[in-house]
């Protein structure tokens, strides 16, 4: 499918934005399969628009040159540091071979798949980045609407223009979560709450979605949940097994936490971990087995079925909210449910806890083995594609 044919398949969703955008339409990177329906998010595009506009004019400002690691350090996070790894663009086997053990059906057909470069996270986003976006309303003193927007009219339901007033700043009129209703890491991690060595866990794929519009803005470069492929390509570093380092499941625990090594706490016996305490794998990614488990922007399709060999990045779109893709297994899980092709649903079980009527786009109150790691594509895509997949949740019930 050619560049011109993958902006056609986003052009229907996205239909009130304008294509007279600075960035090169060539560096679309993803190919849409399916729909987040007809407009999405249309309150938020000016946003996107805007914050687009700052990417690509500090990207203008820098010289290109070879990818290389490097620390980012978000102001709005009271200067949380993070680091990005290069990793190379190519092609790969996306999905297992029927003969692997523990396969499950929706890991085939497997399909040859383009991956154009990116920089991914060495590991798992963690508290000291994620909690100032998670708990501005306590943080900040300020109150949001259902939709994550300024709540200026002591209404909550009555969503309001993203428009900034006073000294107010872009940052500040993102949509973010309103409050959770209790400690997020459940105590886990040995008292050490809100800790920079944990992982941020129990979002809505919408919440990390945004979370990445939020990085975004107030660092100039651009970040997303990555693609189910770029994650499967990143997590096996070129192999071609089971595992990122082999198909000897004995060896798992020199890489990741789970099931066999997790059991910390006598009132949950499980427990997640600090992040990169485990070998990584060849690209130098942590935790990509097991730890917490990572959102993909992908809805979870029960095949690849129709996804078409050679495509370039694809993404399984829906308008549902349920079920979406989260990868790589954790820290309550078995050694199968942590192989490179493993794929999870997700479900409303995991909301069972929330108290709200209608439960909170946010938090998966449940889930508290579900987190997330962020990339960054190497070329800037159109504002097209950056509203889309900040915008993919959270979907219809």
């Amino acid at each position: 499918m050619n560049v011109s044919s993958r902006i056609a398949l986003i052009l229907p969703l996205v239909s009130l934005i304008s294509l007279n955008c600075h960035a090169d339409e060539k560096a679309v990177s993803i190919t849409p399969v399916g729909s987040v329906g007809d407009q999405p998010a249309p309150e938020f595009l000016d946003l996107t628009k805007t914050i687009h506009a700052a990417i690509v004019k500090k990207a203008a400002e820098q010289e290109a040159g070879e990818m290389k690691a490097y620390t980012e350090t978000a102001p709005e996070a009271e200067d949380a540091e993070f680091e990005m790894l290069p990793i190379p663009g190519g092609t790969f086997t996306m999905g297992s071979p029927e003969g692997e053990e523990g396969r499950k059906a929706d890991e085939g057909p497997q399909r040859e798949i383009k991956i154009e470069p990116f920089w991914m996270g060495k590991v798992e986003v963690t508290w000291d980045l994620y909690r100032q976006f998670m708990d501005n309303e306590n943080l900040n003193y300020v109150t949001r609407n259902k939709n994550g927007s300024l709540n200026r009219d002591n209404d909550r339901q009555t969503p309001e223009p993203n428009k900034a007033e006073g000294d107010e700043t872009l940052v500040d009129i993102l949509s973010q979560p309103t409050a959770p209703f209790h400690v997020m890491h459940f105590n886990m991690g040995n008292g050490a709450g809100y800790s920079e060595d944990y992982p941020a866990c129990s979002m809505t794929q919408h919440a990390a979605s945004k979370f990445c519009e939020w990085l975004s803005a107030q660092t100039g470069h651009y970040y997303r949940l990555p693609t189910e492929a770029e994650w499967e390509y990143a997590c096996r570093a070129g192999s071609k097994t089971a595992y990122s380092f082999g198909d000897d499941a004995s060896k798992l625990e020199e890489y990741a936490w789970f099931r066999k090594n997790a059991r910390i706490d006598a009132v949950y016996e499980y427990e997640y971990q600090p992040v990169g305490e485990k070998k990584p794998n060849a690209w130098g990614l942590h935790d990509m087995h097991g730890n917490v488990a990572e959102w993909v922007i992908d809805s979870y399709q029960t095949s690849y079925a129709k996804v078409p060999n050679g495509t370039l990045n694809p993404v399984q779109l829906s308008k549902d909210r349920y079920p979406r893709v989260v990868r790589g297994g954790h820290f309550e899980m078995d050694a199968d449910g942590l192989r490179s092709a493993a794929r999870h649903p997700s479900h409303p079980s995991w909301k069972e806890n929330d108290p709200q009527a209608p439960r909170s786009i946010w938090y998966h109150t449940k889930a508290r083995w579900l987190g997330f790691r962020i990339v960054r594509p190497a070329k800037i895509p159109p504002v097209e594609e950056m509203h889309l997949l900040w915008n993919t949740g959270p979907g219809e019930l």
